[in-house]
């Protein structure tokens, strides 16, 4: 085996960069703060989605709503074989950990998938686009319904109200709605984006750049990290790099028994793994309104998740480019 020079991945360095100036600087990027993260990642979620309709044929796009078995599967991972998980672990764990924290593994496992970083890391993977797309998509309309279900299952009781409606707009506006247009145009500057696709490319890192760092800032504003006991926080990340590990595994098996392509399979890994921390915060704060004081210790496996499920989609999105073009 040749030994060479270790070269160092840009992005990688960037995402390394990134949570450590949230360490230094949590207040800007944090809810509330003056870089207005919620804005800055819709708008950086409107892009992805803009350009991914401007450089998508209408055939692809439907070649990717109509692949259904990989839609299946993907839907099952993130909204029945997550939680299925979450609860064997609370029947087998539960004891020895808080209930809040109880609340919070299992709230995990009930949200839906992510958007941007979920069509961003098969972009980057050389994966199928259009199937990631139609599925972060998807996965965001249904969580709306059935991660508060899930909650109410296991909370027994439903009496949180949800802005449904509000969503759905938001969800138009920012996803659906920036698609349309790309659509639109895309006769007149698909080709000229083609040529330069390296934009998109920097489009979509330097969303997940900007998702990494907002994700960090709100834990260290939150002093999620120097509040919590050392023991506890270990613990959550083993049992959050488990769960990921776990569904990837038995997602990368499925794919494997079923034949699935290399480019549909890392569409499927990345969206059926992924969990929403964009999703996750303002949910939680109408579903736990009555619990404030525990809300920290709830969104604590989000937050550490988050990050770990960025890393090493990041190094496998990396990975698996290297091997398409090769």
């Amino acid at each position: 085996m040749k030994v060479g020079k270790v070269r160092i991945d840009a992005f990688l360095t960037g995402m390394v960069l990134a949570i450590i100036l949230a360490a230094l600087f949590p207040t800007p990027g944090a809810h509330g703060g003056f870089l207005h993260p919620e804005l800055l990642t819709k708008l950086g979620i409107a892009l992805i989605f803009f350009l991914n309709g401007a450089m998508l044929s209408f055939h692809a796009l439907k070649d990717g709503v109509l692949r259904w078995r990989l839609h299946l599967i993907i839907q099952v991972a993130t909204f029945v074989l997550f939680p299925v998980i979450g609860l064997v672990f609370l029947a087998v764990a539960g004891r020895w950990i808080s209930p809040d924290l109880q609340l919070g593994f299992f709230y995990l496992c009930a949200l839906p998938s992510t958007v941007s970083s979920s069509v961003a890391m098969t972009s980057a993977a050389r994966g199928n686009v259009p199937v990631a797309v139609f599925n972060a998509t998807i996965s965001s309309l249904i969580g709306i319904v059935v991660t508060p279900l899930w909650m109410s299952l296991l909370l027994k009781t439903s009496g949180h109200h949800l802005d449904v409606a509000g969503v759905f707009i938001d969800l138009f506006k920012w996803m659906v709605l920036p698609m349309i247009i790309g659509q639109v145009l895309r006769r007149w500057i698909g080709a000229w984006l083609h040529r330069r696709k390296k934009l998109a490319q920097t489009a979509d890192r330097g969303t997940i750049l900007l998702l990494v760092y907002t994700s960090f800032c709100d834990s260290f504003a939150l002093n999620i990290w120097s509040s919590t006991n050392l023991i506890v926080m270990l613990s959550v990340i083993a049992a959050t790099l488990v769960l990921f590990f776990g569904v990837l595994l038995l997602l990368w098996k499925l794919c494997d028994l079923g034949g699935i392509a290399p480019a549909f399979r890392s569409a499927v890994v990345f969206c059926g793994t992924k969990k929403s921390l964009a999703t996750g915060v303002p949910m939680a704060s109408l579903i736990f309104a009555g619990h404030a004081s525990g809300l920290g210790l709830i969104l604590l496996p989000i937050m550490i998740y988050h990050p770990l499920q960025l890393l090493i989609c990041t190094l496998l999105a990396s990975r698996w480019a290297k091997e398409a073009q090769a």
